[in-house]
């Protein structure tokens, strides 16, 4: 304990660590207050009234989920920062298709400035239709709540603020995360996603422990709650590991001296694909939940199958579906003839394995290898929240224990503390942990 309170002081007295911590957590603040700022338009008195006090579920729960509660309350930041991470992953896509983005993805600090720009302005036109989609869920909403009406001006009039104001609030919320990034600690669209997700996790252990103290079963709640110790002890063992393949690079003249050969190590992450997989895989799992919207009168029992999270069909599909597309994801992002290819020019090759084609041949062969356990233990955490609420766990508390909502905490916090880490090292203090170094998704990663 007096070596964690010796790190707190230690983080206290470096002024530029302690100045983008503070920066860092008034962003997360003025973040947190427009969650809780309600369209303007609305009855707040009249609109909590008929939402009620149960959450809603599906889609609907998880999107709350990640705006941190705004999506439920109807504010002006409804829409959270998840337009942006939409057209982020659009332009990634693209990317990898189309000529145009690939050159720009080569082009350095020019070309990244104006693929931001691109993410930008289709930020705006994805914010555009989904605040226009919000509006139907509001007017769908307020229809079935039988003629409590909680939206108090004109319809057309109501859609026109709203698109702009949810619009101008998404926009506000990037924001916030590019300045976080600039001047604060970690990556900020990450640390925005986690708070909204965190910000949950106390009224979902509340409502779990009064629902359990209400049945008389306490000890249940105590073993939930070691059993979500363990799958986050887990699930961070997923996002740390890596499978190191040493690089031998030889003598070179640089100039007029002579660089001596040395040895590193190429870092195969297990889960090089990241949460990824989750989001795709959970995309492709609401489309059949959207067609019996859409079709209401179809009575599809295979459909209303799809359409619960906590059925044995739903569940199939949707590992299958991540293991599949840990696979792709990785694939794309990691390419091992452009490694083989990096070694080659800089000197450097694998022991016992010859430059070039084989050396693209022996990485690609461990990357497959990696990724099937990697992928197979990322599908069982993706329905695992499944597995949580079969056993009579609520579903607000279930979310936590897998799936996007888990592995982003895990790897915003590694990531988070890996920053803080350098910063006390790199000023001659002892790091966050006495032995061994923490290791951020982006830290791991860098050699490749």
């Amino acid at each position: 304990m007096k070596g964690f309170i010796d790190t707190l002081r230690n983080i206290w007295k470096i002024e530029e660590l302690r100045n983008r911590i503070l920066y860092t957590l008034g962003m997360l603040l003025v973040f947190r207050i427009g969650s809780y700022v309600v369209l303007p338009g609305i009855d707040p008195a009249m609109y909590k009234a008929v939402l009620g006090s149960g959450g809603s579920g599906g889609l609907v729960g998880l999107i709350n989920l990640f705006s941190g509660g705004g999506f439920n309350n109807a504010s002006v930041f409804a829409l959270g920062i998840m337009p942006y991470i939409s057209a982020s992953i659009a332009v990634q896509l693209l990317g990898f298709a189309v000529p145009y983005f690939q050159k720009l993805q080569k082009e350095g600090e020019s070309g990244r400035r104006q693929l931001n720009q691109i993410t930008r302005y289709l930020t705006v036109a994805v914010t555009a239709f989904q605040a226009s989609g919000y509006y139907v869920y509001l007017k769908s909403l307020q229809s079935g709540a039988g003629g409590a009406e909680f939206i108090v001006i004109n319809n057309t009039l109501f859609w026109f603020t709203a698109v702009i104001v949810l619009t101008a609030g998404t926009m506000f919320c990037m924001w916030l995360g590019e300045k976080i990034t600039d001047r604060g600690i970690g990556n900020g669209i990450s640390l925005l996603i986690m708070i909204g997700i965190v910000a949950g996790l106390p009224g979902a252990l509340i409502a779990e422990f009064g629902l359990r103290e209400q049945e008389g079963q306490i000890m249940s709640f105590v073993i939930e709650l070691i059993f979500l110790v363990i799958v986050v002890l887990a699930t961070v063992a997923l996002v740390q590991g890596v499978r190191r393949v040493p690089v031998q690079y030889a003598k070179q003249m640089r100039g007029n001296r002579m660089v001596v050969g040395h040895r590193q190590f190429i870092p195969i992450k297990v889960n090089a694909a990241g949460v990824m997989p989750i989001i795709f895989a959970q995309a492709l799992m609401f489309i059949p939940g959207f067609f019996r919207q859409l079709f209401p009168e179809s009575q599809s029992s295979f459909l209303a199958l799809l359409n619960d999270y906590t059925s044995a069909p739903y569940n199939l599909i949707y590992f299958f579906l991540v293991v599949i597309f840990t696979y792709f994801y990785t694939a794309i992002t990691v390419n091992p003839v452009q490694i083989a290819d990096d070694l080659k020019r800089n000197g450097g090759f694998i022991p016992g394995v010859k430059p070039g084609r084989r050396t693209a041949e022996f990485l690609d062969n461990i990357l497959s290898r990696v990724t099937l356990p990697g992928s197979i233990f990322l599908g069982i955490i993706a329905i695992l929240p499944a597995f949580a609420g079969g056993f009579g766990i609520s579903q607000s508390f279930a979310l936590f224990f897998g799936g996007t909502s888990l592995l982003i905490m895990v790897g915003v916090v590694l990531d988070t503390l890996q920053q803080i880490e350098s910063h006390l090292i790199m000023r001659h203090y002892d790091g966050l942990m006495k032995s061994g170094r923490i290791k951020g998704r982006a830290g791991a990663g860098a050699t490749m």
